[in-house]
């Protein structure tokens, strides 16, 4: 049997083939029961598995701490995309709703803000330059064209996630039970998809909520002060094209995959997958995310160094083949649903 105590099928003899996403299965290892509905979170009573075998890897590779270290490169693709959005933005102020503005809103605006997203995260780990403060300060610059301000706060949530992946009320990237009591069929989970941003911005908010610190101040006062100079000056269609783009980037689009990809759990045992698919390309090398838990101090443009320096620790594990395909297989899948997640009992004060 798995760690995992209840909400997934056992393993067993019979091999049931791997889902449309799936292009790697391990040894022994069943992908879930396609008919079985979860009616709980998966619990676990271990540790999550990164910590293990990062402590493996640094002892029989040494010379992986070569790849530590801030990307000097993130600094002038944030900048492009940031300055591209701005500029899509003014040039459709005075053609909302036209064709053409969804049109580049979908595939510009969108993936760039998606880009963004994964930026911010990446500054988070303080990959973008050697200086805490200097990481920090550009991560709000990359947060302009979001529309909102959150990279601060997505900092404090982001190292949580990490250090305590799937407890329960500290890990806020693990589903509501609310949600998986909702969302449990097609239609359910597609309306979850469409407003897949919505849950992730809402969600941390309702479960744990942050001190609000003087870091939190300056990001708010910075991105609304940036707005405010944009909307006086061009209108508010430059504005709207921003939230759009936001909103897009976190609904039915081919890289908002990643969001359920990276820690759902497709393929019972294991709740962290991978994906090196082309898409990497327009997020930093986030499909690499098995790699990512393992050395959050190795930046995205240099995780496939450590999986090709290791590939034993990698190849098998199951891997994410589809990032709209992760997304088809979560609407399509009736045993896949927010409660496809593994959660760990808060720890005992």
């Amino acid at each position: 049997s798995t760690s995992l105590h209840r909400g997934v099928r056992k393993q067993s003899n019979s091999h049931t083939s791997p889902t449309l996403c799936f292009s790697v299965m391990p040894p022994n290892a069943n992908s879930k029961n396609e008919t079985e509905v979860q009616h709980d979170f998966m619990w676990v009573y271990t540790e999550e598995p990164h910590k293990t075998r990062r402590e493996e890897i640094m002892k029989k590779y040494p010379q992986v701490k070569k790849l530590f270290g801030y990307d000097p490169n993130t600094k002038y693709s944030v900048t492009a995309l940031v300055l591209m959005q701005f500029a899509f933005g003014i040039y459709l102020k005075d053609q909302l709703w036209s064709p053409l503005y969804f049109v580049v809103a979908y595939v510009f605006g969108a993936t760039a803000n998606h880009a963004l997203f994964l930026a911010i995260h990446e500054l988070s780990h303080n990959l973008g330059f050697k200086n805490k403060d200097h990481n920090r300060m550009f991560g709000m610059f990359a947060n302009l064209p979001i529309g909102l301000p959150y990279s601060v706060a997505f900092k404090g949530y982001h190292m949580e996630h990490h250090r305590y992946q799937g407890t329960d009320g500290i890990d806020t990237d693990v589903p509501t039970r609310l949600e998986g009591l909702l969302f449990t069929n097609a239609l359910t989970k597609t309306l979850f998809c469409f407003f897949q941003i919505l849950f992730y911005a809402l969600r941390p908010m309702a479960v744990r909520r942050q001190t609000f610190t003087l870091h939190h101040a300056i990001n708010w006062v910075f991105q609304f002060t940036i707005m405010y100079l944009l909307v006086s000056t061009f209108g508010w269609g430059p504005y709207i094209y921003l939230l759009t783009s936001s909103f897009l980037a976190g609904s039915l689009h081919p890289c908002a995959g990643h969001f359920i990809a990276e820690h759902y759990v497709f393929v019972e045992g294991y709740e962290t997958y991978s994906y090196y698919g082309p898409l990497n390309k327009l997020a930093y090398n986030v499909g690499y995310h098995n790699e990512h838990h393992d050395f959050p101090f190795i930046p995205g443009s240099r995780l496939p160094q450590l999986t090709a320096m290791a590939p034993e620790y990698y190849k098998d594990l199951p891997q994410v083949k589809s990032w709209p395909g992760t997304i088809w297989n979560y609407i399509v899948l009736p045993n896949i649903s927010p409660f496809s997640r593994v959660k760990r009992p808060a720890p005992k004060d």
